[in-house]
C-alpha cells in the first residue's frame, strides 16, 4: 500500500530566490506541487520527506528563471487487489456504501455485502443484521478487501468487499 520511491521534477525558479536560501526554497515548491496530488502510474504522494539532489540549474535566456531538475524521496499510496485495510463509511445507499481510507475512495456494493444485511431506512440510511446486531452506517468503521482499482487523474478508487471471513464492521459509531 504505502512505497518510497525516488522521483524527479522539474521547477523553475525566480531569481529572486537565487542565494543561501535557494536548496530550502526548492525543496518547499517542490513539496507544494507534489504533495496530496495522484500521479496515475504511481498513485497518490502522500509525503516529501527528503530532497536527494537539486541538479544545476540552466538559466531560460531572455528572463533569469532557472529550471532545477530536482530528485526527490516521496511516500506514495497505492492500492493493491486483494489488500486489506480499515476505512470508514461516509455514505449509504440502497446499493451499497461508499468509504474512505485517506485520500482512497472506495465503494462496497450490496452484492459483496453478506446476506444476513438488509438495506434499512427506518430510522436512518444504513445497513442492519437480521437479529440487528450489527449496523453499517455513516461513520462505522469497516474492514474491507480491496477487489478492483481504478486510478484517475486526480483520485484513486477502489471497489472492495466484507463478505468474506474477518471483513466487515471493525467499530459502530454509537
Amino acid at each position: 500500500m504505502f512505497y518510497r520511491l525516488i522521483l524527479y521534477k522539474d521547477v523553475e525558479l525566480h531569481p529572486r530566490f537565487f542565494g543561501p536560501n535557494m536548496r530550502d526554497t526548492l525543496k518547499a515548491k517542490v513539496t507544494a506541487e507534489v504533495e496530496g496530488t495522484v500521479s496515475g502510474k504511481y498513485g497518490f504522494i502522500a509525503a516529501v520527506p527528503d530532497v536527494v539532489d537539486y541538479g544545476r540549474g540552466i538559466i531560460r535566456e531572455g528572463t533569469g528563471f532557472a529550471t532545477f531538475r530536482v530528485k526527490y524521496l516521496c511516500i506514495v499510496m497505492r492500492p493493491v487487489k486483494g489488500e486489506v485495510m480499515d476505512c470508514v463509511v461516509t455514505s449509504v445507499n440502497k446499493v451499497g456504501f461508499f468509504a474512505e481510507a485517506g485520500p482512497l475512495n472506495i465503494f462496497v456494493s450490496n452484492h459483496l455485502i453478506p446476506e444476513d444485511f438488509e438495506f434499512n431506512t427506518t430510522d436512518d440510511t444504513q445497513f442492519v443484521t437480521t437479529d440487528a446486531s450489527t449496523r453499517i452506517r455513516q461513520g462505522t468503521e469497516v474492514r474491507v478487501r480491496i477487489v478492483g482499482t481504478r486510478t484517475d487523474l486526480t483520485e484513486i478508487f477502489c471497489v472492495a468487499t466484507i463478505k468474506e471471513d474477518f471483513l466487515g464492521v471493525v467499530g459502530d459509531p454509537t
